[in-house]
């Protein structure tokens, strides 16, 4: 008899703990269009799989008659599930509890879970709703915060991180998810910044909307930090979901091999006319991407952020690949700061999981002018450089059409370690321009013949039938084969085979110091 009325009590405490905040907050939240903590992760995770941690957990502040506001739980669900069979560690904070502030109860929740994920090698997924850090706590919770960011620290590189933001996200709690892989935001929705409006206003005299200082559009198009702004918090979820079909478990592990019904040998026909005859004409470097892959499935990241560098995940074969590409739809294809940076972080980011890197290069050179040089594109181009240089993985490197100056140097090359590198017969391999570099080798005899202009010109098309084409590079063995575009995919597959049981290695050293 006593062992029923325990479980009835058992039964009772879990039914409040789902509650959160209660019953009256989980409305509200529904009433402004947005899912629980409880809900997002039941739409993440398998059917039936969630295994859910300290869910009788509460705070331990008693400051400001916090005594009187406990709850089971204490604002964050934690736990591990499955997503597509594969384990998981995740947590969601509440904003039904207390705003889903951060107490050092909450710390200790994520923290551990983030420890078990280091432990066991599976991927932390955090579900952000929180309104920051729980004043009435003080430095408890300042202290909680710098736990997570810590473990965040000691986990890049081992186990993937993902932050997917559902509502505000303010002060030091954006930290934490800058310090992951990725941060999905929700439009409208979900906001990041270190200091709100009102102390802006009162600081710098701006006058700024919450959407126009933090929101999902502008994080996810000006300052880089957002990878993706969903739709919805379900859209938010799915897009999780089919990024952790890319990935490993951990960094001891490659990534999943998913069989394909796409022909190896299969050829686009297409790409051999998609580079125009006017070499200052754009195409979509794109459609060359979806043209090759498996089934045309290309998984864009950063897609409105520096878009003249493309970045993302496909398959070859099956096998997932990071993809890098310039884009010569946007500022031709030039490379800047920001996709330096863009660029730079993604190669880093799959060189941790054992993500071969494939490459595809049409880049005129790097973005001149004040504005990059006083911003430090010495500095900040030097990172996409060393990452390229620094990786171990296996790159295959496909030069569609310009690859001029240190632009070419930094988009791997041979020269950083590229293993397999081709060439289309459309390529231009050269210092610059063949229009720049006859007024620089010829300028002064242009001045002396008879006609400069036609003198000049003769020269520019000297320049462009020697270098408007791939054959000195691969006569100095820096391409390894010039090939028939419409074979690119075969190609590529072929030289991912042949990379399978690459091994390279780097200097023993603590670490490095790139560039920052």
């Amino acid at each position: 008899m006593k062992t029923n009325e325990q479980l009835d009590r058992l039964m009772k405490l879990r039914a409040e703990a789902r509650l959160g905040g209660g019953q009256d907050r989980i409305d509200k939240q529904h009433a402004k269009g947005s899912m629980t903590a409880r809900e997002r992760i039941d739409l993440l995770l398998d059917k039936g799989s969630f295994e859910e941690f300290d869910m009788f957990k509460v705070h331990r502040c008693t400051d400001f008659g916090m005594e009187k506001k406990q709850y089971l739980g204490d604002g964050v669900v934690t736990g591990h599930g499955t997503v597509g069979g594969r384990t998981v560690y995740v947590y969601a904070q509440d904003f039904t509890v207390l705003g889903g502030s951060l107490s050092k109860t909450m710390s200790e929740k994520i923290c551990k879970i983030m420890d078990l994920a280091m432990k066991n090698g599976a991927p932390v997924i955090g579900l952000g709703d929180s309104g920051g850090a729980r004043i009435q706590e003080g430095i408890e919770s300042l202290a909680g915060f710098s736990d997570i960011f810590q473990r965040n620290v000691m986990a890049s590189g081992v186990v993937p991180q993902i932050s997917a933001i559902f509502g505000p996200c303010a002060g030091g709690a954006v930290y934490s998810p800058a310090l992951t892989d990725f941060v999905i935001m929700v439009q409208h929705k979900s906001y990041m910044f270190l200091t709100g409006p009102k102390v802006v206003k009162s600081v710098t005299h701006e006058d700024v909307t919450t959407e126009e200082l933090g929101g999902a559009e502008m994080h996810s198009t000006k300052s880089g930090v957002c990878d993706y702004a969903a739709k919805s918090g379900q859209d938010a979820i799915e897009y999780i979901k089919k990024m952790l079909s890319f990935l490993p478990q951990n960094n001891m592990e490659n990534p999943p091999v998913i069989p394909t019904d796409d022909p190896i040998t299969r050829t686009s026909p297409r790409l051999n006319e998609i580079v125009p005859d006017n070499p200052n004409a754009a195409y979509d470097m794109k459609e060359v991407i979806c043209q090759t892959v498996d089934n045309g499935d290309f998984f864009e990241i950063k897609e409105n952020f520096a878009p003249n560098i493309i970045v993302g995940f496909a398959r070859y074969g099956g096998l997932p690949v990071g993809i890098v590409a310039n884009q010569p739809l946007h500022l031709s294809g030039v490379l800047d700061i920001e996709s330096s940076v863009k660029g730079g972080r993604f190669v880093r980011f799959c060189d941790c999981f054992n993500i071969p890197v494939v490459t595809f290069v049409d880049v005129p050179g790097f973005l001149p002018g004040t504005a990059q040089e006083y911003g430090g594109v010495i500095r900040n181009g030097a990172k996409i450089l060393y990452a390229f240089a620094e990786a171990t993985i296996p790159k295959v490197t496909v030069i569609t059409r310009k690859a001029y100056g240190g632009a070419y140097c930094v988009m791997s090359p041979k020269h950083l370690r590229g293993d397999i590198n081709y060439a289309w017969p459309s390529a231009e391999i050269a210092v610059m321009g063949a229009k720049g570099a006859s007024a620089i080798l010829h300028g002064r005899d242009a001045k002396a013949a008879d006609d400069a202009k036609v003198y000049l010109a003769e020269k520019e098309q000297e320049y462009q039938d020697k270098f408007a084409n791939p054959l000195v590079a691969a006569q100095r063995g820096y391409i390894d084969d010039i090939i028939e575009p419409a074979n690119t995919r075969a190609r590529i597959i072929k030289a991912l085979g042949l990379l399978d049981n690459k091994r390279d290695t780097n200097p023993m050293k603590k670490h490095g110091n790139i560039p920052l």
